[in-house]
């Protein structure tokens, strides 16, 4: 999909999706465990993040390492995470699990950096520090809440690009991310498309059922009038 239709794409989603609708379509088309954590949340409530997913993948530490350490990255500070960061594209989402809550997996510097690249912002299954100083930026980050502590000598990232897990919810590269005050979507790429036409559909209807519920219709009556409530 070329950055003109995403562009396209992404304010058709702002301006007349939530989550919520989009949720209930693609349970229809059988994808029913697309929602990341009720525990993930913006620093800011009324929030809405859309882009591209770029998957960051954690893993805790326990030492700095050492000249005998057979890893890779075992001396390397923070991993690959300056490389990942560096890599983000306009209008995509850093998207990182794989770590303990512990530490913050993103913070302000970050927030810099990917406010320069154009990135759409940052999903975190993991904790966010220098909140402030995001929330002054205007990036929007979402995460499962504030920790000021460092992640230098506890966690790095040891891959990216590549696909992760998210408690079951699969996220490869691509894919649409979707989150609002109420929730972080994961849309497969295979499945966009189809997803949000019918979203579209499904608010347009709910927006009939709720004038005629305002006039005096029943929520049965509704229902069996428009198939949604």
């Amino acid at each position: 999909m070329s950055s003109s239709s995403d562009t396209e794409l992404f304010q058709t989603i702002r301006t007349e999706l939530s989550t919520a609708v989009v949720g209930d379509i693609l349970d229809t088309l059988h994808y029913t465990h697309q929602f990341l954590p009720p525990g993930l949340a913006p620093l800011q409530s009324t929030a809405k993040l859309i882009g591209r997913a770029m998957p960051v993948l954690e893993a805790d530490i326990f030492s700095p390492g050492n000249p005998s350490s057979k890893g890779p990255l075992a001396t390397k500070p923070f991993g690959l995470m300056m490389e990942a960061l560096d890599d983000l594209k306009e209008n995509e989402v850093y998207v990182a699990t794989g770590g303990s809550f512990r530490y913050a997996l993103w913070g302000g510097l970050m927030s810099t950096r990917a406010t320069h690249l154009k990135a759409a912002g940052a999903v975190l299954n993991g904790m966010v520090r220098d909140a402030e100083e995001i929330e002054r930026l205007g990036f929007t980050v979402f995460s499962r809440g504030l920790y000021a502590q460092d992640q230098g000598a506890r966690g790095k990232v040891i891959d990216y690009r590549c696909m992760i897990e998210i408690e079951g919810v699969r996220v490869k590269p691509g894919d649409l991310v979707f989150a609002d005050r109420e929730g972080v979507l994961i849309i497969p790429r295979e499945v966009e498309a189809e997803a949000i036409e019918k979203a579209r559909v499904k608010a347009s209807t709910e927006s009939k059922v709720a004038e005629a519920i305002k006039g005096g219709m029943s929520a049965s009556e509704a229902f069996s009038t428009f198939g949604v409530l």
